[in-house]
C-alpha cells in the first residue's frame, strides 16, 4: 500500500523593523497560500512608522504578533523560534514574498512519501523590484545536492527560501550581527541527515541597497564563520576571490 503524503505545517516568520514600505507585500504573500497549514508569526522591533498599523490591519491572519526593542535582526528571530509549533520554519523578511498563491502547496507535493519529513527543504530565488517585477533569479543557483560543505563556495541558497524542520533548529549564533543566517545554515545541514531539493522557485527577493559599511562588515563576518566551519587552508583556496575583495574594502 503507498504511503500517505505528509501535511505538514509550515510555521513562517516575518521579522520587522520600519517596515511600513515593504511589509503588507509580505503579509499579503502569507494570507494568499492555498495551503492552509501555516502559523504566522510577526515579530515587530518596536516601530515608530506605520508598520503597527498595518499589522493591526491584518491581525486575525497572525498567529503570535511581538512588538518590543530587540537587540537586532537575529534577535527578533530567535524571539520567534520560541513561539513556533510548525513542522517547518519559513524566515520570509518584510518586503519578501512566496513566489506563487500555491507554493507551499507545491512544496508537499514535491516531498517524498516517507515516514520521515525531511530535515531541510530548499528551492530558487528569484529577485524582484519593489513593483514585484521579475529581474533576475540569484546569481547563486541552487545545487542540485546540497550539504554543508557546498556553502564553501557562498551561501548557495538564500537564506528565505531554505525551510528547516522546527525539532532540528537552534538559535542564531548573535556574535554574528550580518551573517549569522549564513552561519546558521551551515549548522542546520551540519545537523540534518536528509535535506530535498524541491527544484522549485520558493521566494520573491525584494532587491534593496546595502550600506557600504554593512557590507563590509557582512564580508568579514562570512570570512570569519568559514574559516570557523571549513578552517583556513579550504576558505582560503576556495575564496581566493574573498580574500582579494575583503582586502580591497578594507
Amino acid at each position: 500500500m503507498p504511503k500517505q503524503r505528509a501535511t505538514p505545517t509550515f510555521t513562517v516568520i516575518t521579522v520587522v523593523y520600519q517596515g511600513e514600505a515593504t511589509l503588507e507585500e509580505t503579509i499579503l504573500s502569507v494570507i494568499a497560500q492555498t495551503w492552509h497549514r501555516v502559523e504566522y508569526i510577526v515579530v515587530d522591533g518596536a516601530s515608530t512608522d506605520g508598520t503597527l498599523s498595518i499589522l493591526e490591519k491584518y491581525r486575525p491572519h497572525i498567529t503570535h504578533l511581538v512588538s518590543e526593542p530587540d537587540n537586532g535582526l537575529y534577535d527578533a528571530m530567535n524571539k520567534a523560534m520560541t513561539l513556533a509549533t510548525g513542522d517547518y520554519l519559513c524566515f520570509l523578511n518584510a518586503g519578501d514574498s512566496f513566489h506563487e498563491d500555491d507554493t507551499l502547496q507545491q512544496m508537499v507535493h514535491r516531498l517524498p512519501r516517507t515516514d520521515e519529513l525531511p530535515d531541510i527543504l530548499y528551492g530558487e530565488t528569484a529577485i524582484v523590484d519593489a513593483r514585484r517585477h521579475f529581474l533576475r533569479m540569484r546569481r547563486l543557483s541552487a545545487p542540485d545536492v546540497l550539504t554543508w560543505k557546498s556553502f564553501r563556495h557562498g551561501m548557495m541558497v538564500c537564506h528565505q527560501a531554505f525551510f528547516v524542520k522546527r525539532t532540528l533548529a537552534a538559535p542564531y549564533d548573535l556574535r554574528y550581527r550580518f551573517s549569522s543566517d549564513f552561519d546558521w545554515c551551515i549548522r542546520m545541514m551540519k545537523k540534518a541527515h536528509t535535506i530535498c531539493n524541491t527544484h522549485l522557485t520558493l521566494i520573491d527577493y525584494l532587491e534593496e541597497g546595502m550600506t557600504t559599511a554593512n557590507h563590509k562588515a557582512s564580508l568579514r563576518e562570512r570570512f570569519r564563520i568559514m574559516v570557523r566551519h571549513y578552517g583556513w587552508l579550504s576558505t582560503l583556496w576556495h575564496h581566493a576571490w574573498f580574500v582579494v575583495r575583503l582586502g580591497i574594502r578594507r
